[in-house]
Formats: C-alpha cells, structure tokens, sequence
C-alpha cells in the first residue's frame, strides 16, 4: 500500500490546525496569511497618532494644495469620522484622555505639566490604561514615538503603564526636535552618535518608524496593538533635505521662521531657523503619509490585512509654533481656531478606520466620538470588561453599521488651563465655550448650534438663554477637583 497519500493529508491537517495557509505574494512566492475562520480571533490594533495634524490637512477632508494618497486610501478602505474629537487641544492631556478613557474634567493628567531635565507629569501607578486593558486581553503591546504621559524610569513611564515595548521619546519638549541626540529603547536611553553636537545624521521619525514596521513583523502571528504616536507635523519644521528638495519654491510666498541654530540653546524645547516653512510642512506630511502607506503595505505582505484593524487621527488642531502657517493651508478647514482653541478647529480632528470584512469601504459615519471613546471601543473589540469609571462610550457598533444599538454622549467636554482657563462643552448640536474663566469666574459663555454653523460665526446665547444656563451647569458639573492640576481663580492669581 502506498503510504505517500496519507503524509499529504497529514500535512494538511497540520497546516489547518495551526491556522494559516499559503499564498503566492505579488513575486511569486510563499507567504503565510492568517486563517480568519474563528469569530475567537482577536483582531491586531494599530492605532496612528498624528501630532498637530488639522482636520483639513488631509485631501479626505479637503486639502487641494498637497496630497495625501495613502491616508486617503486608508480612509476610502475604511470608515470617515466627521464628527471626532481628540482628548485637549494639546498635547498630553489628549493622550491622556485616550489612554485612560477619561475627558480632561477627570483624566490624571490636564496639561502639559513639564519636568526637569526630561519628561512631563507622571500618570499615576494606580490608574488602569488602555495598553493594560490591552494586555489583559492577551496583546502584545508597543508604543512608538512620543509619549509625554511621565519622566524616565517614573511610574508613569509607558513600560510601567502597560506597554511591554517603548521606543520613542518620552519627553514632549525633546519631540520639539528631529535630529535628537537620543531616543528611549524601554528604561534605556540610546544615544545617536549620528546626531551628536552640530550633526544631522538621522532623522528620528524614520528611526522610530523602523522600530514601528520590526514590531509588526515580530507579532504578526499573535494579536498585538501597536500605538504609533508620530512626532509630524509638530513644530520644529524640518525634513530630509531629499523631501525639501520636492517641495522648495512651490508653494510661495514662502514663510520664514527666526528661530535658534544648533548650539547651546538646540534641544531644549526651542523651534529650529526655517526659511521655507511652507515647503518643510508639506515635506513632513509627505513622510507621514509615505509612513502610513508603509505600514498598511507590511501589513499586507504579512497576510495579516484582513485581522488588522487601522486607525488614523490627530492628537489636536493645527499649531502655529515654529514657522507653521495653518491659515495659508487652510489646515482647519471649515472649522474656527488652531491647537489650544476649544472652538471646533482646536478640537475636531480627522479620523478614519479600516477594517476589512467588518467596516464598510467607503463609508462616513457622523456618530459624535471622543478620544476617550477608543478605550470601551477597543475593549469590546479584545473581549475584556470597561472599567466602570470611564466616560468613554464604546463606538463598535458604529463601526459596524449598527447605528440603531450605538449609545450617544450624554455631553462631550474639555477644559483648558493655559491662556487663562478655557472650558467647552457639546450637548447634542449645541455647543458652549467660555475663556478666561480664570480670570474672570463669570466670563460669558458663548452658544453655537453647530448643525448650521459648524464654523461657529454665531454666537446666539442671547437667543437661547435657557440652553446658555443649561451648558452652564454642565461646566460646573463635568469635572472633579485635582490636587496637581488645579482649575480656580485663586489658583490662577497665585501663579500670575
């Protein structure tokens, strides 16, 4: 009897046990893909983290001066949010509201509270982060690029908040630059010789993306969730000369930014000199976007696209640090204000999802979200329990066209505490802010309805005086006090 037929079935027998199966990629080769035909298969996470990237500095959501094909091609793979908004209008409080899944009225962290020589204000050993929901799940975890959610070796250094793998910068202020003299590998700091005194040998960005694209391929046979918290477009403006290069004189009258020159004040949280401002950010945006399409590629020639969900946003509204120029790029688009605004422009941010077999292509939703949304969303998605003390609501059935079971938002709010206190707050199509509340405790609060006026032109509060004290107390209301970052007139006046 010949046996040889009994060794093939035998081979494939083995082959379905472990799940996967063989292809010819687009050279002919072998490659593995991951069999999706177990509902029990966690689908991977990569969730891309703009930083200062506006809602409409991407051809998706109306860009015509620069083009940005693959994050518009993730988006016409996916799902378009038109109605999502980041954590704060800067920087870590927005990713703090997203890690722990808490607007900025009871998130750990408020503001950018720096520390010296190197980090931010540490978030708390006892509060419970999305990466740890994460890991509970069963994922591998990496974060990449800028953290600012706590100093070196501190409890809120991201390996001791649930990320088993960091590389990046930790400090905000240092991720002013990209040329630096060191990143951070886990607890370890790792010098770029590259880049030491007047040197520009590596530019940081396409380091961490390395990193980014090796975690992927390391885990591309267990679930993992890659957080890819991308420097670009944030001041300074620079870029590879070769991109510059693609861009310079193309976009006049160019803008000049006066800044510092490598030397003693270099690296410390000042902006680079840049005579072509206006071609640096294109150039940037360039390699955000050539970034994406990377990963979206690797994911792709691993097999793993069709258990692979991808997300794309932006940590706030456009800045104006460092030469930017959002008003020739029209980076807010129809919306009012720029990054540390609580108008729509500070706040609203693009955001797109692509999840092969479960997310339509093609398709918008207009569902109201917030940052601290993702964290119930992405624990639903892993199968593990939502804390109960979130104000997140999770946004899965949106995403999978089942609007009729999506929760709504009772209310979305933000506070702010720099320019002298800023609060906001949307309640269905009404929209309040009020400034200088610091300042002034009983500063008028202005009313929008946002269903006809996204570019919040008309404040109509003297119309709807019973909304104005409805949205009052909601101000009042929304948030619980903090011992760090305080939110009091008496405070304000002590500081000042």
């Amino acid at each position: 009897m010949n046996k040889f037929p009994n060794l093939i079935v035998l081979y494939f027998l083995l082959a379905l046990s472990v799940g996967c199966k063989k292809s010819l990629n687009i050279n002919g080769e072998l490659k593995e893909k991951t069999e999706l035909n177990s509902e029990n298969i966690k689908p991977n996470i990569i969730y891309i983290l703009a930083d200062d990237l506006g809602y409409g500095d991407l051809g998706v959501y109306g860009q015509t001066k620069f083009k940005t094909p693959n994050i518009d091609k993730l988006a016409s793979e996916g799902m378009l949010f038109t109605q999502h908004y980041s954590g704060s209008t800067v920087c870590a409080p927005s990713r703090s509201a997203l890690l722990t899944g808490m607007h900025t009225g009871h998130t750990v962290v408020r503001g950018n509270k720096e520390v010296q020589p190197e980090g931010q204000f540490p978030i708390p050993d006892n509060t419970y982060t999305l990466a740890e929901a994460m890991k509970k799940a069963g994922y591998v975890t990496g974060a990449f690029g800028k953290w600012g959610l706590g100093f070196p070796g501190s409890e809120g250094d991201p390996v001791n908040q649930g990320f088993d793998i960091f590389y990046g910068y930790n400090c905000q202020r240092l991720g002013h630059h990209y040329y630096p003299d060191h990143l951070w590998s886990n607890r370890d700091s790792i010098v770029i010789p590259e880049n030491i005194g007047l040197d520009k040998g590596v530019y940081a960005p396409n380091l961490i993306h390395q990193k980014t694209i090796e975690f992927i391929e390391k885990n591309k046979s267990k679930p993992f969730f890659a957080y890819v918290a991308s420097i670009i477009p944030h001041a300074e403006l620079v870029a590879p000369d070769s991109l510059m290069q693609k861009y310079r004189n193309k976009y006049l009258p160019e803008k000049e930014f006066d800044g510092v020159e490598f030397g003693e004040a270099y690296g410390d949280g000042h902006y680079l000199s840049q005579k072509e401002s206006h071609a640096a950010f294109v150039a940037m945006i360039d390699l955000l976007d050539q970034q994406v399409g990377e990963i979206m590629d690797k994911v792709e020639e691993l097999g793993i696209s069709d258990n692979t969900i991808v997300i794309f946003t932006s940590d706030n509204g456009p800045h104006r640090e460092g030469g930017a120029d959002p008003d020739y790029f029209n980076s807010y688009g129809p919306l009012k204000g720029t990054k540390r605004d609580l108008y729509e422009g500070g706040i609203r941010v693009p955001m797109m999802v692509k999840w092969p077999n479960k997310i339509e292509a093609g398709s918008k939703s207009d569902h109201i979200s917030a940052f601290w949304d993702v964290f119930p969303t992405f624990s639903d998605i892993a199968g593990v329990n939502t804390p109960d003390n979130l104000d997140g609501i999770s946004f899965l059935p949106t995403l999978k066209g089942d609007t009729k079971n999506q929760k709504q938002h009772e209310y979305l709010y933000w506070e702010f505490h720099e320019k002298g206190g800023r609060q906001a707050v949307r309640k269905g199509n009404w929209k309040a802010v009020k400034y200088n509340v610091l300042k002034n405790p009983d500063a008028t609060v202005e009313l929008y309805d946002l269903s006809n006026d996204i570019g919040e032109t008309n404040n109509v509060a003297d119309a709807h005086p019973e909304i104005v004290e409805h949205m009052e107390a909601i101000l009042q209301e929304a948030r619980t006090p903090s011992d760090v970052f305080t939110f009091s007139q008496e405070t304000f006046l002590n500081s000042n």
